[in-house]
């Protein structure tokens, strides 16, 4: 691995291998963001879906009492 880093030229070491290691990291990093956005999205439906049950049900006890 070594030999194939000194065998390329000076400008793909200092230039182009930081810029691809940063467009990776940055696409990496948005991955990450998207998925916790979802997680955190699907938790929130999760919760009004359960909230909306709640009513539901308490609404029928109390029309099922009168």
């Amino acid at each position: 691995m070594a030999e194939l880093w000194k065998s390329l030229p000076s400008w793909v070491r200092n230039i182009v291998v930081p810029i691809l290691l940063l467009v990776i990291a940055w696409k990496v990093l948005w991955t990450v963001v998207g998925v916790i956005a979802g997680i955190v999205g699907f938790a929130i439906n999760v919760l009004v879906l359960v909230g909306i049950a709640a009513v539901v049900v308490i609404l029928l006890k109390k029309a099922a009492k009168n």
